[in-house]
């Protein structure tokens, strides 16, 4: 059965905005009457690509123009550093821990700045991935929005005044033995957890809770009911066969999701006539990116996932012989249910149960799952925990009961913003603290209620250590000069206490001496020890064995709590977007700007509902609905979101900031608003949710998919696995096409019909590969390639008018069995069910660097042109801005630069500012307004590679070159090399019998990047 693919339900109802911008590659008004007409004579007026009209496309008139550029003075070093060499990048290794996403990282500097996080290839954990809040992290450290100095009551102060101030009260404290507590997000640093301990030795009354924004609490409960073991397992997806995972979106947010994505990948990869490939099930309510990329998707209410989980446990119970639990239907499920514990026996130790709901009874559930399914000791590792997630929620409970009871002192918050995480409950509490000091870097919603702001260091200016998984270390170094007076946390909790050492780098060097080189060969001196360290940024021994557990937990008990788990009227679901997350980032307009990968909808969150819902409700995207549900009301628009559950809603976390900066504030609403305490874990889900439509108020969302569309051509191409193995070309196959030689008419293949001269080629060929079946389409190398080449941002409003600047995108098609069209013939319910609940496929699109590029014969002044190495070229210098190019594009990937978005209080994002700037790349040109630009592959990278082989007279190696997107790729889905090479990685890809195509291939425009066909471990109507 033919598949349909469709962008989203903009064009599954054609709607006229989607055919205003398919039928118009340039929707914005031209002016050719005061161009062309009486007007003429005013040249003033004229745009920039207008200009040529009056010269008749004079070549030489443009070269002239190109030749007037601007005159930088620069000054030069006097006594240059000895560490710096201008021109020329140093690399650090480092960590990256904000208290929820961690990455060992390779930091790039370019004269003392930080410009470019990469990943650090030595991590056994992160194995060089990184996300792209991690890659966006570099901007945040130019925020201008952070605190220049220490504040106390609200003005600004010094350190020796806030130090003095502080420990006075605190010796006062410590006489009337008054309460203190710190109250942190997780800290997996081993010298921090040891600074604390020594501050409460100092102030005994002293207690450390540990809170976390979005909470695991309840597995970390459920663990310890079950085996004895309060951890968090790590957990090996590429080991398993078959995964299940419920509501769980382990491959962007849940826990450790850069460790997750790159073994996950490993287990759907089919390179090098590997056959096999993991079978993933998931249910869940909001459709997530994890889920986009299942096999099967199965759509559940929030309050029905306790009962599923129930059955599959009762599924599986049966076939290993044991007793069963009670367990409340689950309806049309059951068959699903049934279907997958049986995929789940049949791979026993070889299969894995993940879910992410914060609820004690479930966890133990999924626990006895994974204990009857053999799974521990192989895909879940107990031995060798996860250390990401720490948080106690009755802790938590406990330290706002005590605060509300007047019972706390003194309050130190690190690295979390309780009162817009947990709302006004918490802000009424801290009010009762006499003395709170927050350690956040600008004045947030929480610390600016507290008594003294005690800003911390970025993380690229901090000192530290980190253990994600246990006795595996990685170390934190600096990589600039702090910026302003700010101190990092460690080092005020060290004066604060009286300690010895009061510089944080030398007690991190002095705890390392004592508990990790104390068994160090003796031919290795302490100072080596230490220097070698730093430059691997990665310390730890081999992992331990797993073994198998048993769970000892009541199931009984926990299946009846599971069973009194009820809703009714329409569910909500609080969820993280791949972007945002959970908030701590909100001011990152690298990250704003991100399209969400399943709405690809930016600066904004939104309240997604399914299509049947709206359909019925009369919803339209974009109405503003007032939403009541946990006490609370907002006021939020509407997004018609296929793949959501009949009967729910979700809306996104992190947003409604209010005091972060002038990127975030009232962005969106606070979602957090809707979460609760139930049953002494924070919930992030309600039922009986009021949704009221407000009268004649709209809000226009800033979606990008329906940009830059290839004129309704669908280019991904799938098919199953069990096609694959039977036909390894299937949904790949060539296309022939009717070409009239003389009288009579041939098949050819695109590449036969050649109308076109091949260039020259020198020593290198550059191309690069996709693999649509590694490729998760998280947005971490979009985020790359923005912060590797200076791509702008625009703001909301001109993405709306469809103008971002993007140098590559992730298209993602919905697809269904039934043709949109057959909606026009009347047979409109044959689209309801495929709209409602679709397949989701992600596609990464930039420039294909075509052999017979298109774009290259019709630009009247030859600015965009092919270089002998196979890539197409932009002559920045040269372009006048007739925009031909991206018209004659057929993939849409080139951008134009409507303004000067640098230096213009218009676009008020880095590049209006000082401080922003820093983050800029010298290797890549700031384009100026009226310029074309777009994927030029990272040539700075290629240069830099050539140079250095030619220092060292070598050939460049394979692999040795890699483009910004695909260094970034967790997954590693991204291959880029040299076709020249005939042994390179990209040339043993590169397999048309089998999966491997190039987009849009029948207009032989050749391109040098292709793509590798999307397979799915389905079993269903065979299609082609």
């Amino acid at each position: 059965m033919s598949k349909t693919y469709w962008k989203g339900v903009e064009e599954l109802r054609n709607d006229a905005e989607f055919v205003r911008l398919k039928n118009n590659e340039f929707p914005e008004h031209l002016p050719l009457d005061e161009v062309l007409g009486e007007k003429a004579a005013d040249i003033t007026t004229t745009p920039r690509r207008d200009f040529l009209k009056f010269l008749g496309f004079s070549v030489a008139a443009a070269s002239l123009a190109a030749c007037e550029a601007p005159v930088r003075k620069t000054i030069p070093y006097l006594v240059k550093p000895e560490q710096v060499t201008p021109g020329v990048a140093d690399w650090y290794a480092s960590t990256y821990f904000d208290g929820y996403d961690y990455s060992s990282i390779l930091v790039k500097t370019r004269e003392g700045r930080p410009i470019k996080i990469e990943g650090n290839v030595l991590s056994g954990v992160t194995k060089g991935g990184v996300n792209a809040r991690v890659q966006a992290s570099v901007l945040s450290l130019y925020d201008s929005a952070r605190l220049k100095n220490p504040v106390a009551d609200g003005g600004p102060s010094t350190w020796a005044n806030v130090d003095g101030a502080i420990k006075s009260k605190l010796d006062e404290l410590a006489a009337k033995k008054g309460n203190i507590r710190i109250l942190s997000s997780t800290i997996i640093s081993p010298s921090t957890r040891s600074i604390i301990k020594e501050f409460a030795s100092k102030y005994p009354t002293t207690k450390h809770i540990t809170y976390d924004a979005v909470s695991c609490s309840a597995m970390l409960q459920a663990n310890k009911e079950s085996f004895g073991v309060e951890a968090i397992p790590s957990y090996n997806f590429d080991k398993a066969n078959v995964i299940v995972a419920f509501d769980c979106d382990f491959l962007v947010n849940w826990i450790s999701p850069i460790e997750h994505s790159r073994l996950y990948a490993e287990t759907r990869k089919l390179n090098n006539g590997k056959k096999e490939m993991s079978r993933h099930i998931q249910f869940e309510s909001a459709l997530s990116l994890t889920g986009s990329n299942a096999d099967k998707r199965i759509g559940i209410k929030p309050s029905m996932q306790g009962a599923a989980i129930a059955n599959l446990y009762n599924a599986v119970a049966k076939l290993a012989g044991v007793s069963t639990v009670n367990a409340a239907s689950v309806g049309e499920n059951q068959k699903d249910i049934e279907a997958t514990a049986k995929e789940l026996w049949e791979n026993k130790g070889k299969s894995v149960v993940v879910c992410g709901i914060n609820h004690v009874a479930i966890q133990n559930l999924v626990n006895g799952m994974n204990s009857l399914l053999g799974n521990y000791g192989t895909t879940v590792d107990l031995d060798n925990p996860c250390m990401l997630r720490q948080g106690n929620d009755a802790e938590l409970a406990s330290l706002m009961d005590e605060m509300n009871k007047g019972e706390v002192a003194a309050l130190f918050i690190y690295n979390s913003n309780p009162v817009y995480t947990l709302s006004n409950s918490f802000a009424e509490a801290l009010k009762k603290v006499s003395l709170s000091v927050s350690f956040s870097d600008r004045a947030d919603e929480t610390a600016s209620q507290c008594k003294f702001i005690c800003p911390d260091h970025h993380q690229l200016e901090s000192w530290g250590d980190a253990e994600p998984k246990k006795d595996q270390y990685s170390l934190t170094q600096p990589t600039i000069a702090p910026l302003f007076s700010t101190r990092q946390f460690q080092e005020s909790l060290l004066v604060w206490s009286g300690n010895a050492i009061t510089n944080y780098h030398d007690y991190l060097k002095s705890y390392w001496k004592e508990f990790f080189f104390k068994n160090a060969p003796l031919s290795i001196a302490t100072e080596d020890h230490w220097n070698k360290l730093l430059q691997s940024g990665v310390f730890g021994g081999a992992l331990m064995p797993a073994k198998n557990y048993q769970s000892s937990a009541n199931l009984n008990t926990s299946a009846d709590a599971v069973s009194k788990m009820s809703g009714s009227g329409i569910e909500m679901v609080v969820y993280e977007k791949t972007g945002i997350g959970n908030g701590l980032q909100a001011n990152n307009p690298w990250l704003q700007e991100l399209p969400d990968p399943v709405s690809k909808v930016t600066w904004d969150n939104y309240l997604a509902v399914s299509p049947k819902d709206a359909r019925e409700k009369g919803w339209l995207q974009g109405n503003v609905v007032q939403v009541k549900a946990n006490g609370n009301t907002v006021k939020v628009p509407v997004f018609i979101q296929p793949g959501q559950m009949p009967g729910t809603v979700s809306l996104a976390i992190g947003y409604g900031r209010t005091k972060t900066g002038k990127v975030a504030d009232n962005v969106g609403v606070n979602a957090y608003v809707f979460a609760s305490m139930i049953g002494g874990n924070l919930s992030y889900s309600a039922s009986g949710v009021e949704i009221s439509k407000t009268t004649d108020e709209d809000h226009v969302l800033a979606t990008t998919q329906s940009h830059h569309t290839m004129m309704g051509r669908a280019i991904v191409k799938e098919t199953t696995l069990e096609e694959y193995i039977r036909k390894p070309n299937a949904g790949n196959e060539e296309e022939l096409f009717a070409v009239r030689v003389g009288k009579e008419e041939v098949k050819k293949t695109a590449k036969e019909v050649n109308l076109w001269d091949d260039h020259a080629e020198g020593n290198h060929h550059w191309g690069m590969s996709i693999d649509l079946n590694s490729c998760i389409g998280c947005g971490s190398c979009v985020v790359a390639c923005t912060a590797e080449n200076n791509v702008a941002v625009v703001g909301k409003a001109e993405v709306i008018r469809s103008r971002e600047m993007h140098w590559m995108r992730i298209d993602r098609y919905f697809s269904s069995d039934a043709d949109p069209k057959e909606g026009e013939k009347g047979d409109i319910k044959k689209m309801e069910n495929p709209s409602d609940m679709p397949k989701v496929v992600f596609q990464p699109v930039m420039c294909q660097h075509c052999a017979h590029a298109p774009c290259e014969t019709v630009c009247p002044v030859i600015a965009t042109s092919h270089s002998s190495e196979g890539m197409n070229q932009m002559i920045y210098n040269r372009c006048v801005g007739t925009r031909y190019c991206a018209n004659n594009c057929p993939y849409k990937v080139r951008r134009f630069n409507w303004f000067k978005y640098s230096d213009n209080a218009k676009f008020d994002f880095n590049m209006n500012d000082d401080l922003g700037k820093m983050v800029l790349n010298p290797d890549v040109v700031v384009r100026s307004r009226g310029v074309m630009e777009k994927c030029s592959l990272c040539v700075q990278r290629i240069q830099e590679v050539k140079l250095n082989a030619k220092r060292d007279g070598r050939t460049v190696k394979d692999g040795e070159v890699k483009t910004a997107c695909s260094q970034s790729c967790p997954t590693q889905a991204i291959t880029f090399g040299d076709y020249k090479v005939k042994d390179s990685e990209l040339n043993k890809m590169w397999k048309p019998e089998e999966r491997s195509y190039h987009l849009l291939e029948e207009l032989d425009v050749q391109p040098n990047v292709f793509y590798q066909t999307k397979v799915r471990n389905v079993e269903e109507e065979k299609h082609s």
